[in-house]
């Protein structure tokens, strides 16, 4: 389902971004308008990767992933190394599980 979901953004996407091209001499529209369109696939994508995050087969998929997600996302937004994020991402969950402090 996840790759499902993975296929349908990516295609729209794409479809989004070709649109510009074919119709932009045919389409006004506002700066506005554009802005918002450039910004959708941001928009989607962060959303796939918080329901992603927090919900696994129907349920709560615990502390630790949202931990080391948000981890992740800090070291990113502090424009850490992309080795480095991922890396520190996946420690933080793997220590909160082993410890059991968050499952």
């Amino acid at each position: 389902m996840t790759l499902g979901v993975i296929f349908a953004l990516a295609a729209g996407t794409y479809a989004m971004r070709l649109a510009g091209p074919l119709l932009r001499g045919r389409i006004q529209i506002s700066e506005r308008v554009e802005q918002l369109l450039s910004i959708a696939a941001i928009v989607l994508l962060g959303a796939f990767v918080a329901t992603s995050t927090a919900f696994e087969s129907g349920g709560f998929a615990g502390w630790a992933r949202f931990a080391g997600v948000a981890v992740g996302g800090v070291l990113a937004w502090r424009r850490a190394p992309f080795v480095l994020v991922v890396a520190a991402a996946a420690a933080t969950t793997a220590l909160l599980r082993l410890t059991g402090l968050a499952g």
